[in-house]
């Protein structure tokens, strides 16, 4: 008998799709362009765009587990926003290269030029949980102050309570 087909995610049907023309840009993953406002903020997000890495040649006398050194990722950056992007380049760069677990990026390039304003993101819905579900998380997250950290963590225990994944806002 034929077994049910599950219902996939979009972006898993898409990411061989566009392994091609993601390295083409010189992007090996899309990780840099999925987590670009978590790297640079919102803010910045909104004012920037990666475009292109570009890897420097590999000398022929390199060793072979010798890693490639660092590249460098164009950008392109709203006019108004280019001195501000350019003032937090070295942030940027490492937050970049803790992402990714090794010195990638080691210089940015800025192209001013208009980037497309992408709209207010709405988180998704959260999992519902039953009475003693939502009692219980609720016990675990007393004490956290930080709103930010005990709403990380409601999504985190409400994906692990109901057994549903839950996706990052």
């Amino acid at each position: 008998m034929n077994k049910p087909r599950r219902a996939r995610p979009v972006s898993e049907l898409l990411k061989p799709a566009l392994a091609d023309a993601l390295k083409a840009r010189g992007f090996a993953a899309a990780d840099i362009l999925t987590y670009w406002d978590d790297i640079v903020g919102e803010r910045l997000a909104a004012a920037s765009v990666p475009i292109e890495v570009q890897w420097p040649p590999r000398p022929k006398a390199a060793m072979p587990d010798a890693p490639p050194q660092p590249a460098t990722l164009i950008l392109k950056v709203d006019g108004a926003f280019a001195f501000e992007v350019e003032m937090a380049a070295a942030q940027i760069i490492q937050r970049i290269n803790a992402v990714f677990g090794w010195r990638c990026i080691g210089r940015l390039k800025l192209r001013q030029g208009p980037v497309e304003r992408r709209g207010a993101k709405t988180p998704p819905p959260l999992p519902e949980l039953d009475a003693a579900g939502e009692t219980d998380l609720a016990g675990r997250l007393t004490g956290i102050n930080d709103d930010g950290l005990r709403a990380a963590l409601e999504r985190l225990g409400r994906g692990v309570l109901s057994r549903k994944p839950v996706t990052r806002p």
